[in-house]
Order: C-alpha cells, then sequence, then structure tokens
C-alpha cells in the first residue's frame, strides 16, 4: 500500500497523474435501463473485483430479446485497461482505455471496423454509453437510468 502511494505520489509531483486501474472505474457499476416505448435496452456492470468488472447489456422488445453481449473490462499488458466486447457471445474484442476521469472513461481500438470508440460517461443517476468511428462519425448513444 505505502509503495503504491509512494509512486503515485511521486508521478503527482513530476506533474503526471496515478496510471488509472479498473477500480477506478467502479462508477460504472450498477443495473442501467433505457426504455423507448416497448423497447428496451438494459446494461448491468458488477463492481471491480480482482482487478476485473463483468457486465453484459441486452436489447428486446416487451418479453422478446432480440441482441446480447458479454462484457469485462480488466488489467491486460503492462497493466494497461482493456474493455471486451463479446456480441452475441462471440470472440471476445479489445478496446484500450484512451481517457478516464471519475465520471467518464473512453476505449478505442483503431483497427476494429465499427466501433472503433466506446464512451461512458456519468453524471448522477443518469449513464450516456456512446459507440462511434474514432473520428466521431456514425455515433450511437444510449442514455441510461440507475435501477
Amino acid at each position: 500500500m505505502r509503495k503504491t502511494f509512494g509512486a503515485g505520489l511521486a508521478l503527482l509531483l513530476m506533474g503526471q497523474a496515478p496510471p488509472t486501474r479498473v477500480g477506478d472505474l467502479a462508477w460504472m457499476s450498477g443495473r442501467w435501463l433505457t426504455s423507448d416505448g416497448g423497447r428496451w435496452t438494459e446494461e448491468v456492470w458488477a463492481g471491480p473485483r480482482g482487478g476485473t468488472m463483468m457486465g453484459f447489456s441486452w436489447t428486446g422488445e416487451g418479453s422478446n430479446i432480440s441482441e446480447y453481449e458479454y462484457l469485462r473490462v480488466q488489467s491486460g499488458e503492462d497493466d494497461e485497461i482493456v474493455y471486451l466486447a463479446q456480441p452475441g457471445g462471440g470472440p471476445g474484442v479489445g478496446f484500450h482505455l484512451v481517457q478516464a476521469d471519475g465520471a467518464s472513461a473512453t476505449f478505442e481500438n483503431p483497427a476494429h471496423d465499427y466501433p472503433q470508440r466506446i464512451r461512458y460517461a456519468r453524471d448522477g443517476d443518469v449513464m450516456v454509453a456512446t459507440i462511434s468511428k474514432l473520428d466521431g462519425a456514425n455515433a450511437l448513444s444510449w442514455t441510461y437510468r440507475r435501477q
């Protein structure tokens, strides 16, 4: 604990912020829901445990589920944080954390066709998830309310 605190203090004194840890993204945890008419999308994130956050998203209309994906945020190589998405339960696609603060996080993968950027931003009981190309094109957003 003292080594971690000392290293973080040294970085701050040198003008650099300490590296983001998965635990710093705990603000994403919870059950988040958006609905319009009978169509709904729900995203659920467990709090951080063991350097990982597990989640899932599903979309449907009424009682029918039309799509789902498994989600994971974890430390990758060199303690870099990676967001892994598995649409439809298929192979995971990784997006690297490029920006984070106490209420937002942006993950990118320039080699992926679409999306290339995934961004979460939270303000109280509202969280907005946005996917897009790196230049912001083809943006789609979901505005969730905490349940």
